[in-house]
């Protein structure tokens, strides 16, 4: 997993104050586990980590931890969750932002927390600014599956295909907490240096969507309408929403238009880390475009977005009406050249 975790919290060598917040609980506690195992030394850890929660610490006792030096090593690890419930207490957020600011020798605190929706509280702003603050976002829906890649490969030592992958995530959800268990089951049933493909996923009881939705977008990238036509009203009926496929799909495409105006350095670098992997394959779907096509799919997406919030035309007939366009507009375009 450490190929995965933020720059910062890799390079953590030095302590002090560690803020982690966001929205993905799973990602922050993987960087708070990372971090105690980094600065925690294991023949000493019961006396040299404290585990608190925000919520039911008392401050004296937060104050008394946080100033307690380690022993017989060199840090002393203080992890606290729910640290979000510490910036009601004056007297508390003095406590961790003096600790922010002047760390006591030898500790490394952790606090994890989520920050309030629309919170405007100056004890966060503070707190990152004297803090090494991580905000761990969820990973996008579109970019679920090329996660699930590079995590086991870092963190299981498995190949995971990437189209078992999108099919775990279909059947399952996007809940990273969720797929990683699932992979790390599928891993022991296949065994040693065998790959989760898609017929591990079968053969590991998990229910397949018919149409996944990552294949789809697959599909229209590859310009093959018809079947993303065929394949439509089986994602719909699936629980899939026009409006959050188009919002992946612009996605998608504009990857494809980086592709296409850069090469594919460009399209490395537009890239998260741990979705570098599956550049080759938008590279293929790319050359099956010119600038003129992607510009236009891309205006049609958004006047399609526009019509699905205010529209009472089926969706499905909109969506399908985008597609047959992208055939026309190829027509046209090759009648031009």
């Amino acid at each position: 997993m450490t190929a995965l975790l933020p720059a910062a919290i890799r390079a953590a060598r030095k302590g002090g104050v560690f803020f982690l917040h966001g929205d993905d609980e799973y990602l922050k506690s993987v960087a708070a586990k990372f971090l105690v195992e980094r600065f925690a030394d294991a023949a000493t850890r019961d006396f040299n980590l404290d585990r608190l929660h925000g919520s039911e610490v008392t401050v004296e006792r937060l104050a008394s931890v946080i100033a307690t030096p380690p022993m017989m090593a060199e840090w002393r690890v203080v992890h606290v969750t729910e640290a979000e419930a510490l910036a009601g207490s004056p007297r508390a957020r003095e406590v961790v932002l003096q600790a922010a600011k002047s760390s006591p020798p030898g500790l490394a605190l952790i606090l994890q927390g989520t920050v309030p929706a629309r919170s405007k509280a100056r004890f966060y702003k503070d707190l990152r600014r004297v803090a090494t603050a991580v905000e761990f976002r969820p990973v996008p829906a579109d970019g679920v599956p090329a996660w699930l890649v590079s995590w086991a490969r870092e963190e299981v030592g498995v190949v995971v295909e990437l189209e078992a992958a999108q099919q775990l995530a279909g059947a399952v959800g996007t809940e990273l907490g969720v797929l990683t268990q699932e992979v790390r089951k599928l891993a022991e049933m296949v065994g040693d240096d065998a790959p989760v493909d898609t017929d591990a996923v079968r053969r590991g009881g998990i229910r397949i969507p018919r149409q996944d939705r990552w294949a789809w977008f697959d599909l229209v990238g590859g310009r093959r309408i018809r079947e993303a036509v065929e394949g439509l009203p089986v994602l719909l009926q699936q629980g899939e929403t026009a409006v959050g496929l188009v919002i992946s799909l612009s996605v998608h495409l504009l990857r494809l238009g980086v592709a296409v105006e850069g090469g594919a350095r460009a399209l490395q670098e537009a890239l998260p880390a741990w979705q570098r992997f599956a550049a080759r394959k938008l590279m293929a779907q790319a050359r099956l475009w010119n600038r003129a096509e992607l510009v236009g799919a891309v205006r049609g997406l958004r006047r399609l977005d526009q019509l699905l919030k205010a529209s009472a035309i089926d969706d499905e007939v909109l969506m399908e009406e985008w597609l047959h366009g992208l055939v026309v507009r190829r027509r046209d375009s090759v009648g031009a050249a």
